[in-house]
């Protein structure tokens, strides 16, 4: 083995839910996603990961930083870093790794959609008007590999990064990122096949939720039923798309093979709800937003090993120095290396992780400390919930009444890590001055109603005939909300 530094390949997809493969006994994929079952058997499987945020850019922004959203301030779609931060690249860069980067990153600021702007900026304001909508679940009649072009196009860029560094002298990182299988839900018969629906469970629904997750259900809009053949037909497709992902994954791992020294880590940045609680997206503490697989192999990371240790993205970034051996410069990463673990120690930390969010659809903050089998979800001005996730894995019972002492010593755990309350009502201060800003900006130019409209309508891409006027009761309550001190 040479003494230089390894190389790196870390591949991270998009809205998997880190329960959703074969090698997690999801039965329904049981024979569909060999390749990501092939690093579990190679390599070491974390079967409890978290997402430190459950919405792209915040999830990213995190995990690029090796901070909680808290402290690096990426706490929505539109506000994730700025360009000038450092991250992981940047120390692996400055230790001398040639990088490929290719598909999706987006933990930067100032990108996405005005509607992911202004939906974020006025969640407090509980507007009654749905900002999302999803095309019906689509299956292609063909035997068609290659669906997700965009995926693909990445896979064989990052292939033909491979096949140019085989022979360097140098160390590379290569970052692989996939947008599948984020939603819309689209699939060919190819994958489809692969998926053994009649295997597929139907995840119990709730004539009443959590009122934050009520609002955020009427936000999401799905059109398209509860029934159980149309939940089913999603769930499904969902699977399907996580099956083109391990082809893709597969690629990767293909053209590595007999590379030295390079380890191999999979994740995602955050999953999916694909109908759990009526909800598809993420952008809840529930574990089909929450959890996300991590998968590492490398030289002397052990094979054919699970670890029940909860782990979460912030690690990412320590773990990426450790196995660069470089001593990292900044002075706060919340998480702490995998190394050790990978090479067969125990994670010896307090069995805890923790989650957040403050976009859109949720009408106010979400903190989430999961520790040991019970999951615990703080709603600022609202009730907060309890899950033991052993006894009720689907999230349905609410035990927060029931273990007044448990919520109170999981609350207190949690407020050592974040003042979540203060912190919350920074963030919707912060969302009130960007909307009054761009209020003013789209009312001198004229666009403000239309803009509206069109955004709490569904969007940019809404057709023309499904938009709604904005009206002035509805004005009103914008206004209102903006004279409101934020608690």
């Amino acid at each position: 083995m040479s003494n230089r530094r390894p190389n790196i390949i870390l591949i991270q997809s998009d809205s998997m839910d880190g329960r959703a493969y074969g090698a997690m006994g999801l039965e329904a994929l049981r024979d569909a996603t060999p390749n990501l079952d092939g690093m579990a058997k190679d390599g070491t499987l974390f079967e409890y990961c978290y997402t430190n945020n459950p919405i792209c850019v915040c999830s990213r922004a995190s995990m690029w930083s090796g901070q909680y959203t808290f402290k690096c301030h990426g706490w929505n779609n539109y506000k994730g870093l700025p360009a000038n931060t450092t991250t992981f690249l940047t120390e692996l860069t400055q230790a001398g790794y040639t990088s490929g980067v290719y598909g999706k990153t987006d933990y930067v600021s100032g990108k996405h959609s005005m509607r992911a702007r202004a939906t974020a900026w006025l969640r407090s304001a509980n507007i009654e008007r749905p900002a999302y909508q999803q095309p019906a679940p689509q299956v292609v009649e063909t035997q068609e590999r290659r669906v997700h072009l965009r995926d693909w196009d990445t896979v064989d860029r990052s292939v033909a990064f491979l096949n140019a560094h085989r022979e360097d002298e140098t160390p590379f990182f290569l970052y692989v990122g996939l947008t599948s299988p984020h939603p819309k839900f689209m699939t060919s018969r190819y994958y489809l096949d692969r998926v053994d629906q009649d295997a597929v469970q139907l995840p119990p629904q709730k004539e009443s939720e959590h009122p934050v997750m009520d609002f955020m259900r009427r936000c999401k809009n799905w059109t398209h039923g509860l029934q159980d053949d149309q939940v089913r037909l999603t769930r499904s497709i969902y699977y399907a798309m996580i099956a083109e992902v391990d082809e893709m994954v597969g690629e990767v791992l293909r053209a590595a093979q007999g590379l030295e020294h390079t380890y191999i880590l999979y994740c995602s940045d955050h999953g999916e709800m694909n109908m759990e609680h009526g909800q598809y997206y993420k952008m809840n503490a529930y574990e089909p937003s929450a959890r996300v697989p991590f998968l590492a192999m490398g030289p002397d990371v052990q094979a054919d090993r699970r670890v029940s240790h909860l782990i979460s993205l912030v690690d990412v970034y320590p773990t990426l120095m450790d196995l660069a051996g470089i001593s990292s410069r900044k002075k706060c990463l919340h998480g702490a290396s995998l190394l050790p673990v990978l090479r067969g120690g125990e994670d010896t930390r307090e069995n805890i992780a923790f989650c957040e969010y403050e976009d859109s659809t949720a009408c106010t903050g979400i903190y989430m400390l999961r520790q040991d089998q019970y999951k615990y979800i703080a709603y600022p001005g609202y009730a907060p919930q309890l899950f033991d996730l052993t006894a009720d894995p689907w999230e349905i019972d609410n035990l927060a009444e029931k273990m007044p002492e448990k919520c109170a010593q999981m609350d207190a755990r949690l407020r050592k890590i974040v003042d979540y309350e203060a912190f919350d009502a920074r963030v919707k201060e912060h969302d009130k001055d960007c909307f009054r800003l761009w209020r003013d900006e789209q009312l001198a130019s004229g666009a403000y109603r239309a803009h509206m409209a069109e955004i709490f309508s569904g969007g940019e891409n809404v057709k023309p005939d499904q938009i709604r006027p904005w009206t002035d009761q509805e004005e009103e309550a914008v206004l209102a909300w903006l004279e409101q001190d934020v608690d």
